[in-house]
């Protein structure tokens, strides 16, 4: 069996598949809380950027790099945004920011080598890992899920060479001050560690700024660099099916190879999409303005009655999701989510496929696999849909949970 062949599909494909399954049988809507789509759209400016390029006939390749003005263009954003200094030749467009992942995992994996996870993570970073041929070594989270440096360094062995950094993270919803990025950095930087930043929900940040990991390395010569950022179009401007990021490497080296990766896989990304990402560069500032405030009132509005159930302890900082605890009606999470989905007809993920953890074999197929057993009792909702539809979900989730009573007769299995 191949390596590919090995990995155990993610949780995020199974509910999606079992949300349509039941939209077709039973021809009701569903409640989707499972996935992170957003409920408003792109700025009108970038559906004609896309609509214009396409008319005038610009649906030819573009170098694997990505087109020279839309790389201008964030390169000028990440120094006046996020205070990264980048250079043209440093950056790399990708067909979404989940491509730009896995090409930059390939580009850096060594054999043998590992990459430091946490324990409760985006399904799609486990499989990318292994993929590219990275052995993946799982740290714990601190009680409020967040990365201690100290646990993280008694996780790594000789064989790491890389540590994830996920702020805003997904599915936590936990976003990283500088003091704690500061400590990350230096500790990958006393290990030689590489570290990859992915900053997908950077705009989404409530309480707080986003401070970009690459940014504590702009005074440093390039060459000692060891950041590379990910960003996507994405969330920031509600893009999710125009497939469009973007990689900030460290170093030219860094950018040298993955290009070859990007050749190898992609060729190049769509040309109408990038002319579509640079109108949404310009209009950048009031666009994920406006979508951050979206996001926020659900945020605010729609989750306390979570908090009031004991289900969720705080409003999440950051991102577009929150981990709901369900323990109290004694299902699991597979079998809450299932019956919630079937009686109520909302759909969430269960928290177990965040927290899987896979054996390698001696070749890197994954051999066997279980799941952090404090993560049964976990679920993910998304609060980026809409405002009335996640009302309407949260509403049924508090009375499916008080249904079930605190491990009453409904929870038996």
């Amino acid at each position: 069996m191949s390596a590919a062949g090995s990995i155990p599909s993610s949780c995020l494909h199974r509910i999606f598949r079992a949300a349509e399954l039941r939209e077709k049988e039973a021809g009701v809507d569903v409640v989707k809380l499972h996935v992170g789509d957003p409920y408003f759209n792109p700025a009108d400016n970038v559906a004609e950027a896309f609509i214009d390029a396409v008319r005038r006939g610009e649906t030819k390749y573009t170098g694997v790099e990505g087109l020279p003005e839309l790389r201008a263009a964030v390169v000028d954003k990440l120094r006046a945004d996020n205070g990264v200094d980048s250079e043209v030749s440093r950056l790399l467009i990708s067909p979404g920011s989940c491509q730009g992942l896995a090409a930059l995992l390939q580009s850096l994996a060594e054999p043998g080598a590992e990459i430091l996870l946490p324990e409760l993570h985006w399904p799609v970073h486990l499989q990318q890992a292994v993929l590219a041929g990275f052995r993946p070594v799982l740290y714990p989270l601190g009680a409020d899920l967040r990365p201690d440096p100290e646990t993280i360094a008694a996780a790594a062995t000789p064989r790491t060479r890389v540590l994830l950094i996920n702020s805003p993270a997904n599915p936590t919803g936990v976003v990283l001050d500088r003091s704690e990025i500061g400590a990350l950095l230096d500790l990958a930087r006393s290990r030689n560690w590489q570290v990859i930043s992915d900053e997908a929900y950077e705009h989404f940040v409530y309480e707080r700024e986003h401070v970009s990991v690459a940014s504590f390395e702009r005074d440093l010569p390039v060459e000692e660099r060891i950041v590379h950022s990910v960003f996507s179009f994405s969330k920031s401007f509600a893009m999710t099916g125009y497939r469009l990021g973007y990689v900030a490497l460290a170093n030219d080296r860094a950018a040298d190879v993955m290009k070859v990766a990007q050749e190898a896989n992609i060729i190049g990304t769509s040309t109408p999409v990038q002319y579509a990402g640079i109108a949404a560069l310009d209009s950048r500032h009031e666009s994920t303005a406006a979508n951050r405030k979206l996001v926020q009132r659900n945020r605010d509005v729609a989750l306390p009655p979570l908090i009031r159930a004991g289900l969720l302890h705080e409003l999440p900082a950051g991102g577009w999701y929150a981990m709901l605890d369900v323990g109290r009606t004694g299902l699991d999470a597979e079998t809450f989510a299932a019956r919630l989905l079937e009686s109520k007809g909302v759909a969430v993920v269960p928290g177990e496929g965040f927290a899987m953890r896979p054996e390698l074999d001696a070749e890197g197929r994954v051999r066997s696999h279980d799941f952090a057993p404090w993560a049964r009792q976990l679920i993910r909702i998304a609060f980026c849909v809409d405002q009335s539809a996640l009302e309407t979900g949260v509403r049924k989730i508090v009375e499916f949970v008080d249904e079930c009573g605190d491990g009453g007769p409904t929870s038996a299995d």
